[in-house]
């Protein structure tokens, strides 16, 4: 049996690991629990010494992956994460849907250390079906909107426009008002009608880096030019497999929403593009046994005000804003967007940092072993 010394030397280890909020525990080679912090005995509900005693079949019911997950660790001495994974055990009220990181540990052979998230991913992935039943329904609504507004709009502003030459001068101004808001209703079905289309797009390898060089520069030319924006990038990133112009819309309508956050607080604050490689990303798309590779992260983080609870869990839904004027369409194009490009995007509050986190596949041939010769 191995004790905490065989895992971190110290004393001042076991201080650290018994002060983090996150349950930890290491099996030996043997799937046997070799330790567990102050955090673990809270979430099983048992003591570190009884978890000692135990096997990890005795933690996780049978149809759990995390035992493959261990072995596949192992394997590639390197850190796997895994969302949606059930673990538990009777005294602590039954099986539990976790995110768990696995890491092997090189120094100690077969060892592996399991981090415990309590917050999954699993509640992410039920807010992107959530996005997407929103903008199903924005789509019936453009669509009813294209043919049941727009031309009735035209005829109005057609009449105000022959009536106001032979109206008095305050009668022009009435006019005018009826032209101009006519005009904009007619711009906001059209930025409606991005919904209604349902076409694949066409996708080619991306330089996800030429992307936000191009977001950075509209916006320190324009919406952002008082802001400042650093950059924390991964260089060898592979490409994204998208669309161009439509990330750039992403990033851009991200980049937009965090700059006048600032801006509107009194300035103060900064944006920042970061991008990250975590090849053990893997989601489980609800309805299908298929599991989602989107090892590509990319983000923008910014240290304004932040966003209001009570809206925080509908962000992305149509028609929800923090802006005083706004549409509320920004953020749930930016979600059918990702979701068309088979990604998934969420937010979170992390102290005074607010981050927008976008996760895609990438490009197959960054996949493809170096030097093989690509099929016509």
């Amino acid at each position: 049996m191995m004790d905490l010394s065989d895992v971190q030397p110290g004393p001042p280890a076991h201080s650290i690991l018994d002060a983090l909020p996150s349950p930890i525990i290491v099996v030996d080679g043997a799937n046997r629990i070799a330790f567990a912090n102050a955090a673990a005995e809270e979430f099983f509900a048992t003591s570190a010494l009884t978890l000692r005693r135990s096997g990890l079949d005795d933690i996780v019911p049978f149809s759990s992956p995390l035992g493959d997950l261990i072995e596949q660790a192992r394997r590639g001495a390197s850190s796997i994460n895994e969302y949606g994974v059930s673990i538990g055990t009777p005294p602590s009220g039954g099986e539990r849907s976790i995110d768990i990181q696995v890491a092997a540990m090189p120094e100690r052979a077969g060892c592996v250390v399991l981090v415990l998230q309590k917050r999954s991913m699993a509640q992410k992935i039920d807010r992107q079906l959530t996005h997407r039943h929103s903008a199903r329904t924005v789509t019936g609504m453009a669509s009813m909107l294209a043919h049941e507004i727009k031309n009735p709009l035209s005829g109005i502003r057609g009449a105000a426009q022959l009536l106001e030459p032979t109206l008095s001068e305050d009668d022009r101004a009435l006019a005018g008002l009826i032209c101009a808001e006519t005009d904009r209703i007619r711009d906001l079905v059209d930025q409606m009608e991005v919904f209604s289309d349902e076409r694949p797009i066409q996708r080619a390898p991306v330089n996800i880096h030429d992307v936000f060089d191009r977001v950075k520069m509209l916006a320190k030319s324009g919406f952002a030019s008082g802001v400042a924006i650093r950059e924390h990038y991964d260089p060898s990133l592979p490409p994204v497999l998208g669309h161009r112009d439509q990330l750039i819309q992403v990033f851009v309508n991200l980049v937009k929403n965090a700059a006048e956050a600032i801006i509107d607080s009194g300035g103060k604050g900064e944006i920042t593009l970061q991008t990250a490689f975590r090849p053990g990303v893997r989601l489980t798309m609800p309805g299908t046994a298929e599991r989602l590779s989107l090892p590509l992260e990319l983000s923008v983080h910014d240290t304004g005000p932040g966003i209001p609870e009570d809206i925080g869990t509908d962000l992305f839904d149509p028609f929800v804003s923090t802006k005083a004027n706004g549409k509320g369409l920004g953020l749930a194009l930016v979600a059918k967007i990702v979701r068309d490009h088979g990604g998934v995007v969420e937010w979170e509050r992390s102290g005074r940092t607010t981050v927008f986190r976008v996760l895609m596949p990438m490009h197959d041939e960054a996949l493809r072993p170096a030097g093989e010769e690509q099929q016509a």
